[in-house]
């Protein structure tokens, strides 16, 4: 996959791939049997990673303790964390989104529940909806060994209960991975391009499975990074 310029991308997609495909599926799971307890004070964050990463932001903008989600890179070097670089597969990257968050708002196994639900399909392997290759793979990069074990023992739970219908391929060994944001024609983009067709078909429906699903987490208008860099 080529480097496209801001202004092409309105016409193209994550991945050069049929706009023929469909959104994942949401499914309902339930919440993570234990975690650790939230802080009194101050924002936490977390790394994920599951497909194109205009997705998984546009649906962390709408959740309610979320005070920001960035596009960008995880899992690889700094000089190979650029869009040429890593849709070409071979970086190490994979594209994933920086959530921040207040825990007395959302906690971490909530983001977990979001991200596991509606944000991508987590049996899928290397791959989601019509994008293919190793930086689409589904990926936890934990901040903290608290964060570790409660993704790990939140997959094991979910794969007990066999919430869904393949085995969770979700890694989540690569601890305190450095996370660099994407270039800014990324940021926002379903936001600023909602009609675009890659974002109708693959993305706009995960953002609806959000708002029916976790209603009570549900915010709108979004929180964008525009808004975060000037302190809204």
């Amino acid at each position: 996959m080529m480097h496209r310029p801001a202004a092409l991308l309105l016409a193209a997609a994550c991945a050069f791939a049929p706009f023929a495909a469909q959104a994942e599926p949401a499914v309902t799971i339930p919440p993570p049997a234990a975690e650790a307890s939230a802080p009194t004070a101050g924002l936490e964050t977390a790394v994920l990673a599951g497909g194109c990463f205009w997705g998984i932001q546009a649906v962390y903008q709408h959740v309610k303790g979320v005070t920001n989600a960035v596009s960008g890179y995880a899992g690889g070097a700094q000089k190979d964390a650029d869009y040429s670089a890593v849709s070409s597969g071979r970086s190490g990257h994979a594209e994933s989104v920086q959530v921040s968050f207040d825990p007395r708002q959302v906690s971490y196994g909530k983001i977990l529940q979001i991200y596991f639900s509606v944000a991508h399909d987590p049996t899928q392997l290397n791959r989601q909806g019509p994008d293919s290759g190793t930086q689409y793979r589904s990926e936890i990069f934990p901040q903290s060994e608290a964060q570790r074990k409660t993704a790990q023992d939140y997959i094991a739970q979910l794969d007990a209960a066999h919430a869904f219908k393949r085995p969770i391929v979700t890694k989540t060994g690569t601890m305190k991975a450095a996370f660099f944001a994407a270039e800014g024609y990324h940021q926002d983009y379903a936001t600023k391009h909602p009609e675009q067709p890659y974002i109708t078909i693959n993305d706009a429906p995960k953002v609806v499975n959000l708002k029916t699903m976790f209603p009570a987490l549900w915010r709108d208008p979004p929180v964008t990074v525009a808004q975060a860099a000037k302190g809204n």
